[in-house]
């Protein structure tokens, strides 16, 4: 498969800019780029004055906003490689200390899973990497061959929600034990499917446990609880949060901090003390139509959550 053929829709497209833009000529932060649907509608929505700074892990993303066919060639833009941690530096490092609106489109983008050398994907046979910059950390592969059966038990069951992740880390130590470790994603998801006994009509038997490495070798969900607490405190009252989820974990973690966010809360270890301020309001919980759904069947998990600033620091 070569480059050209790697296609992505972009999922909630316009509900998600529509919800995000509250000022045409503020400053807004794309935190995962992908190949830019978003940063691209949202460049259109915003006046000469306006600014994007957009970022992706995946040093292939930003590459691609950065050269070639799909460039994005605006002075209002720009594109950097770097995590979510590292926002509030670059940001500073732009000029910028508060912004209008965040935009979190989570999981994994097209290319990268139609790529057969990034691993993510049973339906191609590659290296087991998952990693989603492939510069650092450690691949899925290199943590098969290391993680002992109780360690791999408990990602996959915790991250996948993989009824038999007993029986599947059994069979990948047993496997590495016999001299033949599990290196490509053909290797993991035969060895996952005489794995597993039952498994839902129309899912495959890897589905859950190729998720499962693939949050775990990327940290996701640490990164995001990272992502939201770093988004508010750069929003600016009345800036807008909008966070794309396409599993229940993602979207548990995004539910829960809106809605601890949206309470005042006291602090029982200081009862004379005001309570904690309302910092977001929950504005919106958005799911694709039937029509994107039917044109795109990776956007039929995808959840919207939308909140906004409050006028409280």
């Amino acid at each position: 498969m070569n480059a050209a053929s790697w296609q992505h829709t972009t999922v909630l497209l316009h509900e998600a800019i529509d919800a995000l833009v509250t000022s045409t000529s503020g400053v807004y932060v794309d935190g995962t780029f992908g190949r830019g649907g978003h940063s691209r509608l949202l460049l259109e929505r915003l006046a000469p004055t306006g600014r994007l700074v957009a970022l992706d892990r995946d040093p292939a993303a930003v590459a691609a906003a950065s050269a070639g066919a799909t460039r994005v060639d605006d002075p209002r833009f720009s594109i950097h490689h770097a995590n979510f941690a590292d926002m509030p530096a670059l940001l500073a490092s732009l000029g910028i200390d508060k912004v209008d609106g965040v935009l979190l489109d989570l999981g994994v983008s097209s290319p990268q899973i139609d790529d057969p050398a990034r691993g993510f994907s049973f339906r191609f046979d590659g290296p087991l990497d998952m990693r989603m910059d492939p510069t650092r950390g450690e691949s899925a592969a290199d943590f098969l061959a290391r993680a002992d059966e109780r360690t791999l038990a408990e990602v996959i069951r915790d991250y996948g929600e993989e009824r038999f992740a007993v029986q599947i880390a059994k069979a990948v130590v047993a496997r590495r034990e016999g001299g033949h470790p599990v290196r490509t994603t053909a290797e993991l998801s035969q060895l996952v499917a005489r794995a597993v006994r039952t498994r839902e009509a129309g899912q495959d038997p890897a589905t859950r446990t190729f998720q499962a490495l693939r949050i775990f070798v990327n940290a996701e969900l640490e990164a995001l609880e990272q992502a939201l607490t770093v988004a508010l405190a750069l929003l600016k009252p009345q800036g807008r949060l909008a966070v794309i989820a396409f599993h229940s974990l993602e979207d548990r973690i995004v539910k829960t901090f809106i809605a601890r966010e949206s309470r005042s809360e006291f602090d029982r270890r200081a009862p004379f003390a005001a309570p904690r301020p309302v910092r977001l309001n929950a504005i919106a919980r958005i799911k694709p139509s039937a029509q994107e759904i039917a044109g795109n069947p990776r956007s039929r998990s995808a959840i919207l959550r939308v909140a906004e600033r409050t006028a409280v620091a």
